[in-house]
């Protein structure tokens, strides 16, 4: 029978639709990939981007991953806010920051196809934008992202991510926030922390486990195969990483993905970061005290494009996943890589 559960972090209802059931090889879709010709992000084609704001290098001099900013950008850095009502609607300049993240040299070696060195690198690249773009006082949020495929909304195949800060918190986080807030108000303890203590008691949504991370589907997943990769111990802010802590993510983060793309044909996806808002980090800076390093934990949600919103989730807010979470995180988790993965 259908089940309706609710996510206690969104505060939104999922139908999961097990009289639809759908099997992994059901959700296999075509990619067409390009060739890397021309490709701006390639090595050599470095004269193709604006100037880089970062980057990583091999011993030999050669760059692992580096960081511009976008051509086309959502917002841009450069002038003031200049908050205005205009009759009973708000506005604002388009302020914020927009920057994309190459992972690799090289056109065709996709994230999980990385060492895990060099998707630690790609990690420290996240830390220091996280870090250097929260002191800007204009900006409160800062999103990174990556969309792996063309059903994802990746417009060139090379591998990269991106980032986008804005001066208001979006709505997504603020609730997540808010969710937090209240219930370490009533229980004086952290929802997220709460959460994965319940799926390490179950188990049966439970992708991955090591000592420092864990990877789970959740409860109330949207889609099929979503997941949510977390720290085990409390921790709000990903910008304080140390770079151990970035290698062991880089690690885990790499197992999930193989596990995904091995068992799903390289499915399209969005990955995304949400941690600590860039005010709390300036707060710090200034001196003012902050509950969201009690109540907030950051986490990285992963989202398999692998089923359509319609209508129904349109006009409604809910979604229906006809793979129960816990039906697809048994099939990940079985999911053997090589001799040495934790299969």
């Amino acid at each position: 029978m259908p089940e309706l559960r609710h996510d206690p972090v969104q505060k939104r209802w999922v139908i999961i639709a097990t009289e639809r059931a759908r099997r992994p090889q059901d959700f296999v879709f075509s990619q067409p990939m390009d060739n890397g010709h021309d490709c701006p992000f390639c090595a050599g084609n470095e004269d193709a981007t604006p100037p880089e704001l970062c980057r990583i290098n091999y011993p030999d001099g050669t760059w692992k991953a580096r960081c511009i900013p976008n051509k086309f950008p959502a917002l841009r850095v450069e002038g003031e806010l200049e908050r205005a009502a205009v009759g009973q609607y708000d506005r604002m300049n388009g302020i914020g920051a927009h920057e994309v993240i190459v992972e690799s040299p090289d056109h065709n070696k996709d994230l999980p196809d990385l060492g895990v060195e060099e998707i630690a690198a790609v990690l420290r690249i996240y830390r220091e934008r996280l870090i250097d773009l929260s002191r800007d006082i204009r900006l409160k949020y800062i999103l990174i992202f990556r969309n792996h495929g063309a059903r994802a909304g990746a417009s060139l195949a090379h591998p990269h991510s991106q980032l986008i800060a804005t001066p208001i918190t979006p709505r997504t986080v603020a609730l997540e926030l808010e969710s937090a807030r209240q219930h370490y108000q009533v229980k004086e303890r952290c929802i997220f922390c709460d959460i994965i203590a319940q799926e390490m008691q179950e188990h049966r949504r439970l992708v991955l486990v090591d000592h420092d991370f864990v990877t789970w589907c959740p409860y109330a997943s949207r889609f099929p195969f979503e997941m949510m990769l977390a720290p085990r111990r409390h921790n709000h802010d990903f910008s304080a990483l140390t770079d151990a802590d970035l290698l062991k993510l880089a690690g885990h983060l790499r197992n999930v993905l193989r596990r995904m793309k091995a068992s799903l044909e390289d499915p399209a996806y969005n990955f995304l970061i949400h941690t600590a808002p860039a005010y709390h980090m300036q707060n710090q800076r200034s001196g003012w005290g902050s509950t969201i390093t009690l109540d907030w934990h950051w986490h990285i949600e992963i989202l398999p494009k692998l089923s359509n919103a319609a209508g129904f989730e349109w006009g409604t807010g809910f979604y229906i996943n006809p793979t129960p979470p816990e039906d697809a995180a048994a099939f990940l988790r079985e999911v053997c890589l090589d001799e040495r993965a934790q299969c």
